[in-house]
C-alpha cells in the first residue's frame, strides 16, 4: 500500500501494459528490447559523437578530447541522479500496474518527477560553483583544464533537461511503450548529430559547441517525454496532485533507486580513480587512452543495458501478478542474450583494437597506446552479461538490498582498490588497466552464484 488507495484502482481496462502478462516471452522481449537497445545506442551517441568530433578538431583534438574526458565523472553523476529517481520508481510503477493499481503507479510517477526537479536544481548549483577545483580533483592538468571548464560550464545549464529526459523516459518503457521511449531519445540524438558539426566546426565554437548541441538536444527530448506522459496516449499520466511528496513513496523509490544510482555514481568514482592514477603514473596521453576506452565501454554496455531494460517490465509486471513461471523464462532468455553479446564484443575488441581507436583520434601515439592496452582492459568483459542479467532481475523483483550489494561489488569493493594497488605492486601503469578484467570476472561470477542460490525463494516453482 502506498500513501492512499483508490477503491476503483483494480478495475483496469485492456491496455498495452497487459500484453506484458500474455504475449509469448520471446516475441515480447523482442518487441520491448529492440526499441530499448536502439534507444540506448542512440542515447550513447550524445557523448560518443561529441568525443569523436572533438577528437578530430585540427591541431588540438587529442588535448581537447582528454579535457572533455575529465568531465565524464560529472556527466555520470548527473545521469546517476536521474537513475535514482527514474529507475528507482519505474519498476515500482510496473509492479503496481501488474497488481491492477493504476492510481498508485501515477502517484509514484508524480513523486519521481518532483525528485528529478529538486536534484537538477541542486546539481546545477553545486557543480557550477566549484567546477574548477572539482575538475582538478578528477584528473585534469593545467594543459587540459581550459577545455574541461569550457565544456562543463555550458553542459551544466542543461542539467534539468538531462534529468527529465533520462529519468522520466523509464516510465514510458515501464508501461510497455518501448518504441515511444526509443523515439524520445532518437529525436534528441539526431538533433545532436546535426548540431555538433555546425557548432564545433562551422561556427568555430570547439568544445563549447559540442556542449551546446548536447543540452539543446536533451531539451527537445525532455519536452517530448513530458508531452507523452501528460497525454491520453500514456497508461499512467503526470498529474499535479501526485507531485506532492509522500514520505512512503519517496522512501520506496529511494530504497530501490539506490542500486542504479550506485551503479552509475560509482562509475564516476571509477573514472576519477582511473584518471588520477593514469595522470600520476603516465600523464595526459594515458588519460586520453582511457577516455577512448571508456567511450568504447559505453558503446558495449549500452546495448546490454537496452536488452536488460526491455526485460525488466516483463519481469516486474509478472512478479506483481505472481506469474513466476514467466519471470523465470524471461531471465533465462535474458541471460543467453546478454552473455552472447558480451562474449562477441570481447573477441572483437581484443582482436581488432585499432579499428575503434581510429574513430576518436588521428594522433598515432595515442592510437598505439590504445592498441597496446585495450586487449588488457577488455579481457574480462565477456562475463559482464551475467552480471547485467542477474542485476536487472534483482531490480525487477524489487530486491533493493541485494541490488545495492551487487552494485557496490564490482566497482567499489573490487575495481577501485585494484586500480589503486596494482600499479604500486607492479610498478607499472599497466596495473591500472589489468584491474578492470579481474573485477569484471570476479563480480560476474559472484552475482550469478548469488542469483542461482536465491532463485527458488524469489520465484517459487508453483504459482499461488
Amino acid at each position: 500500500m502506498l500513501c492512499k488507495k483508490d477503491k476503483g484502482a483494480r478495475d483496469l481496462k485492456q491496455n498495452s501494459d497487459e500484453a506484458l502478462g500474455t504475449l509469448p516471452i520471446g516475441r515480447l522481449l523482442a518487441k520491448l528490447a529492440v526499441p530499448s537497445v536502439a534507444a540506448q545506442l542512440i542515447n550513447m551517441l550524445y557523448n560518443v559523437v561529441d568525443r569523436i568530433y572533438i577528437g578530430n578538431i585540427p591541431d588540438i583534438g587529442a588535448m581537447a578530447l582528454t579535457g572533455v574526458g575529465v568531465t565524464f565523472p560529472i556527466l555520470l553523476l548527473v545521469s546517476a541522479f536521474a537513475a535514482f529517481s527514474g529507475m528507482g520508481a519505474a519498476p515500482l510503477a510496473s509492479i503496481q500496474l501488474g497488481a491492477g493499481d493504476r492510481p498508485g503507479a501515477e502517484r509514484i510517477l508524480g513523486n519521481s518527477l518532483t525528485m528529478l526537479l529538486v536534484t537538477a536544481a541542486v546539481l546545477t548549483a553545486v557543480f557550477s560553483i566549484w567546477k574548477e577545483p572539482i575538475l582538478y580533483a578528477f584528473g585534469a592538468s593545467d594543459n587540459i583544464i581550459g577545455y574541461a571548464v569550457d565544456y562543463i560550464s555550458i553542459y551544466l545549464l542543461g542539467t534539468v533537461f538531462v534529468q527529465l529526459a533520462l529519468g522520466l523516459n523509464a516510465f514510458i518503457s515501464a508501461q510497455g511503450n518501448a518504441t515511444t521511449a526509443m523515439l524520445s531519445v532518437l529525436i534528441g540524438a539526431v538533433l545532436n548529430i546535426v548540431l555538433d558539426p555546425i557548432f564545433i566546426f562551422v561556427l568555430g565554437m570547439g568544445v563549447r559547441g559540442a556542449a551546446l548541441a548536447t543540452i539543446l538536444s536533451q531539451a527537445v527530448s525532455a519536452l517530448w517525454v513530458l508531452s507523452f506522459l501528460c497525454s491520453k496516449r500514456s497508461v499512467i499520466r503526470i498529474r499535479l496532485a501526485n507531485m506532492k511528496p509522500c514520505g512512503r513513496i519517496v522512501g520506496r523509490i529511494a530504497s530501490l533507486g539506490v542500486a542504479p544510482f550506485i551503479m552509475q555514481s560509482t562509475e564516476s568514482l571509477v573514472n576519477i580513480t582511473l584518471n588520477t592514477g593514469l595522470q600520476r603514473f603516465g600523464g595526459d596521453l594515458y588519460v586520453g587512452s582511457m577516455t577512448i576506452m571508456q567511450s568504447i565501454m559505453q558503446m558495449l554496455v549500452m546495448p546490454v543495458n537496452g536488452i536488460s531494460q526491455g526485460a525488466q517490465p516483463i519481469m516486474s509486471y509478472n512478479y506483481g501478478a505472481k506469474n513466476y513461471a514467466r519471470v523465470r523464462e524471461t531471465f533465462r532468455l535474458l541471460l543467453k542474450i546478454t552473455m552472447g553479446v558480451t562474449v562477441v564484443c570481447c573477441l572483437l575488441l581484443v582482436l581488432f583494437p585499432g579499428v575503434p581507436a581510429r574513430l576518436f583520434t588521428q594522433e598515432q601515439a595515442l592510437i598505439d597506446l590504445v592498441v597496446k592496452t585495450m586487449p588488457i582492459f577488455f579481457a574480462g568483459i565477456w562475463a559482464f552479461g551475467a552480471q547485467m542479467a542477474c542485476q536487472t532481475t534483482f531490480m525487477a523483483l524489487g530486491q533493493a538490498k541485494t541490488s545495492l550489494f551487487l552494485a557496490l561489488l564490482r566497482k567499489i569493493i573490487l575495481l577501485i582498490p585494484l586500480a589503486i594497488i596494482l600499479p604500486r605492486i607492479t610498478g607499472s601503469v599497466l596495473g591500472i588497466y589489468v584491474a578492470e578484467p579481474i573485477a569484471d570476472i570476479v563480480a560476474s561470477c559472484t552475482t550469478l552464484t548469488l542469483f542461482l542460490a536465491r532463485r527458488k525463494k524469489l520465484l517459487p516453482t508453483e504459482n499461488p
